[in-house]
């Protein structure tokens, strides 16, 4: 193992005056299992960005390994197996070039040639299709598959098959950002069992359950710089509440002593005041007597002030890593039927063909049901039913009369304007709306920013906010999860369990799924 160093590393957007960086340094080893953790916009994405060479920022990053990021993008209408051979290495090319230079002949092509195959077998070219298809079978796709078209696989089967292209590659340290928002909640479990046997990358997730299964170091970016331990997440997630628990009792006790101390000052001052007050009518031996020890008397209740300045900025640099995350609260309109939504034996698709078939259960008020199976099993098409954006093939779905339903959509990419605009279009109470916001972390310049320029997380925090600042019967949110820093999770979930919410979800998060969910649809 060799050690990765960042050294004072710097960085800001171009027409930002908010750094997103200043003078961050650590290291880490070249065969950790590392997850990178931080609130959203605290600048995970970026700092891949920077490591990688795409961004560039001040300061200094040695490191004797090179960097990769992934997710890539590849030629999606070539087969599986040529998009991961082009992922790994130009095989392709060089073995063009080659053959060409052997029908040269020349003595300046054979030279050439020689230099080419020489990088070609250094980096396994002679046997990549067999480690290609060995990778393949390791995140659960059969190798006779890898003919096909990439395009022709689902995205959760894309993901799997570039990550697993990526770690053929020779000295490298992967970093993986997001995987798992394009997987259901088996392919998790794969990717979870692959990245468990291999070393040497940074994974950026927010799905508690897939860090705890994959990693062996956690990277925080918190709010004064950057913490590292050995550990799994929750391993990480106990010592920060014990870390953050001495520093609120510090804090309490540094109160009390300041409060003590300005008192002191207080009184210090005072009677400094008083005694100079007595020089007035004494005489000129009393008046000098009297003035030394006012003098004596302010320079000691200087001195108390400064010993109180220290121990304010003692406090604040205690608490800079405390991160508040207020209490959300959901409150939902009654509705004065028991049974909100009753599908009865529906089957439902698209031109003819069924995705589902014969599903019956009732929605009552208050219940959490979610609805779970594989990527294209029609968990979508489901929430779609739910909101009257189609109907049933057969069977009947019944929905109680004046259902006032809120949705949240999976897909935050068309948000434009601000934050204030979108709160006008929606008819939102901008008060309640933009406090969500806050407690769910946003900072107040953001609210005049154009939400195009937003990072994918903060883009769905505007819509879980707008969700949950509309008054509704019915919550029915799609992934809603997708993006969302882990501390905005747990916010989200503590909020769903102390509520009386009709609440209908899909998600693959297995620590939310399993803290909040009362009744499952499974599909197909």
């Amino acid at each position: 193992m060799s050690v990765i160093q960042v050294q004072n590393l710097s960085f800001t957007y171009p027409g930002d005056y908010t750094p997103v960086f200043t003078d961050l340094t650590f290291s880490m080893g070249t065969d950790w299992r590392l997850g990178l953790v931080g609130r959203n916009g605290r600048g995970k994405t970026t700092l891949m960005r920077l490591l990688s060479g795409e961004l560039t920022g001040s300061g200094q990053i040695v490191s004797s390994v090179k960097f990769d990021m992934f997710p890539i993008v590849v030629e999606e209408d070539r087969s599986a197996l040529a998009c991961m051979r082009s992922a790994v290495a130009p095989f392709d090319l060089w073995e063009e070039q080659m053959s060409a230079l052997l029908a040269d002949g020349t003595d300046e092509a054979l030279v050439r040639w020689g230099e080419i195959e020489q990088e070609y077998a250094a980096l396994d070219g002679y046997i990549i299709d067999e480690q290609i298809c060995r990778e393949a079978e390791r995140m659960n796709i059969d190798h006779h598959e890898l003919l096909r078209p990439m395009r022709s696989f689902s995205p959760g089967e894309r993901t799997r098959l570039l990550l697993a292209a990526l770690f053929i590659r020779k000295n490298r340290f992967l970093l993986i950002d997001e995987p798992t928002n394009h997987l259901d909640a088996a392919g998790r479990e794969v990717v979870a069992r692959y990245l468990r046997n291999k070393q040497g990358f940074i994974v950026v997730s927010h799905d508690r359950w897939f860090l705890d299964q994959t990693i062996d170091h956690v990277m925080a970016l918190q709010k004064s710089g950057v913490h590292i331990e050995q550990g799994t997440y929750s391993s990480y997630r106990e010592n920060k509440e014990l870390r953050d628990q001495f520093e609120i009792e510090e804090n309490e006790r540094l109160e009390k002593d300041i409060w003590r101390l300005k008192e002191t000052a207080r009184e210090k001052a005072a009677w400094s005041d008083r005694v100079e007050a007595t020089k007035i009518g004494q005489g000129l031996t009393d008046r000098g007597r009297i003035g030394h020890l006012a003098a004596k008397m302010m320079k000691r209740s200087l001195a108390i002030q400064t010993r109180i300045d220290r121990q304010i900025e003692e406090k604040e640099a205690l608490l800079h890593d405390l991160e508040y995350a207020s209490a959300l609260t959901l409150h939902p309109m009654e509705h004065p039927a028991k049974v909100l939504m009753r599908f009865q034996n529906v089957s439902a698709g698209y031109d003819g063909k069924a995705v589902f078939r014969h599903k019956s259960f009732e929605i009552e008020q208050g219940d959490r049901l979610m609805i779970a199976g594989p990527n294209g099993a029609g968990k979508s098409t489901m929430i779609r039913l739910m909101l009257g954006q189609m109907e049933p093939m057969e069977g009947c779905l019944v929905c109680a009369s004046n259902l006032v339903i809120s949705y949240m959509p999976q897909r935050a990419d068309e948000l434009h304007g601000t934050v204030f605009e979108l709160a006008e279009r929606e008819g939102l109470k901008k008060e309640y709306f933009m406090m969500i916001l806050r407690k769910l972390g946003f900072p107040r310049s953001m609210f005049e920013r154009d939400m195009s320029g937003f990072s994918m997380g903060q883009r769905k925090k505007v819509l879980l906010a707008a969700s949950i600042s509309k008054p509704a019967h019915m919550y029915i949110w799609d992934e809603p999860l997708n993006y969302i820093d882990l501390e905005s999770r747990e916010q989200i979930e503590n909020m769903l369990a102390d509520s009386q919410a009709t609440m209908i979800f899909v998600e693959h998060d297995h620590a939310f799924a399993a803290n909040i969910a009362q009744k499952t649809v499974r599909l197909p």
